[in-house]
C-alpha cells in the first residue's frame, strides 16, 4: 500500500505542481528511503505511522542508522520536507486521519552565501570559451554569454529552442522555462546578442546538418540538443583555461545576480529575472554585496581601522 500511496503523491506533484523530471526523481529516491524505513518497522500504510516513526527517521538520516547513506544537514532537511509533504497529502486524500510529521521540523541548515566571481574573471571565462577551431567555440561562447547575460540555469539554457530567442533590435530577449515549468522573459544584453548571432549565422547550421532537424538552440556535434552535462563541461573547460578555480554550474547565475545588485538593481527586479518564487531566496545575494561593501569600507576609510 505504501508504494501505491507514494506513486499517487508523485503523480500529484507531476500533474498539479508541474515539477521537473529531475525534481520528481529526487522525491522518488527520498520517499523510497522513507518507505523502506517504515517497512523495516512493519508499517505498510501512512495511516499507521506515528510521530515517533517520523522523528526517528529524521534523526537516522544524519547517521545512516536507517540503513542508507548518512546525509549532510541540507540533504537530510530536503528528505524531511519530502516526507512532510507526503503525509500532508495523505490527510488531504483521506488516506490518514492525522499528520504525524507536523511537529518534526527539518534540521536548521547554516545559510551559505552563493559563490560569485569578479567581473574580470567572468570576462576571462567567456573569452576562453571561444578558444579553438571550428564551430564549437562559437556555440560555447554563445551559451556562456547567454547564461551570464540572463542568469539562466544551465538546464534552462540547454532547454531553449531557436524560437525562444528574439534578437530583433529593441526586443532582444529570451523565454526561459524554470522550475515547475514557470516561464519568464528575460532581456539579453548586447554582447550576448552578438555571440548568439555569430553562432546562429556561422555555426548552428553546421551542427544541425549532422542531426534530424532538432529545434534546440544549442546543438551537440551529432545535431541533437546539448545536454546539461556537456554544458557543464564547456563551462569547466573554459574556467580551467582562464585560470578561474572552483567554478560550478551555478557560478555564472550567482555572479549575474550579485553583479546586478552591486550595480544598484532592485532586489525584486533580480527576483523576477532569476525566476525565484519568493524574494527571500533572492535576498541572500544582498548579503554577498553587503560583505563586499563592508570589506571595501574597512580597507578605504581612514578611521575604519584601529
Amino acid at each position: 500500500m505504501l508504494a501505491g500511496q507514494r506513486e499517487g503523491y508523485l503523480a500529484h506533484l507531476a500533474v498539479e505542481r508541474g515539477l521537473s523530471d529531475n525534481t520528481l526523481a529526487a522525491y522518488r529516491r527520498d520517499l523510497a528511503r522513507y518507505e523502506s524505513f517504515l517497512g523495516s518497522r512493519g508499517l505498510d500504510s501512512l495511516s499507521s505511522v506515528g510521530r515517533s516513526d517520523v522523528a526517528d527517521f529524521a534523526q537516522a538520516l544524519g547517521t545512516g542508522a536507517d540503513g542508507g547513506k548518512a546525509l549532510a544537514p541540507s540533504s537530510a532537511s530536503r528528505v524531511v520536507v519530502a516526507v512532510r509533504g507526503w503525509h500532508r497529502f495523505a490527510v488531504q486524500e483521506g488516506w490518514a486521519v492525522d499528520d504525524p510529521s507536523l511537529q518534526v521540523k527539518p534540521r536548521a541548515v547554516p545559510k551559505r552565501l552563493p559563490k560569485a566571481i569578479a567581473t574580470d574573471q567572468v570576462a576571462a571565462i567567456l573569452e576562453a570559451s571561444s578558444t579553438g577551431e571550428g564551430v564549437a567555440p562559437l556555440r560555447d561562447r554563445a551559451l556562456l554569454e547567454l547564461v551570464y547575460a540572463t542568469g539562466a540555469r544551465i538546464s534552462e539554457a540547454v532547454g531553449l529552442d531557436v524560437d525562444d530567442v528574439s534578437l530583433e533590435p529593441g526586443v532582444e530577449a529570451v523565454l526561459l522555462r524554470g522550475k515547475g515549468r514557470k516561464e519568464r522573459v528575460v532581456p539579453v544584453g548586447g554582447m550576448a546578442v552578438d555571440a548568439l548571432d555569430a553562432y546562429l549565422v556561422r555555426a548552428r547550421s553546421g551542427l544541425a546538418a549532422h542531426g534530424k532537424g532538432d529545434a534546440a538552440l544549442f546543438l551537440n556535434s551529432r545535431g541533437g540538443r546539448l545536454s546539461r552535462q556537456s554544458a557543464w563541461s564547456i563551462l569547466r573547460a573554459a574556467a580551467e583555461r582562464a585560470g578561474v578555480p572552483d567554478v560550478s554550474p551555478h557560478t555564472l547565475r550567482h555572479s549575474f545576480a550579485t553583479h546586478l545588485l552591486s550595480g544598484g538593481a532592485d532586489v525584486r527586479v533580480v527576483q523576477e529575472l532569476l525566476g525565484h518564487a519568493s524574494v527571500t531566496t533572492t535576498q541572500v545575494y544582498t548579503l554577498v554585496t553587503r560583505d563586499s561593501l563592508r570589506e571595501a569600507y574597512v580597507l578605504a576609510h581612514p578611521r575604519a581601522r584601529d
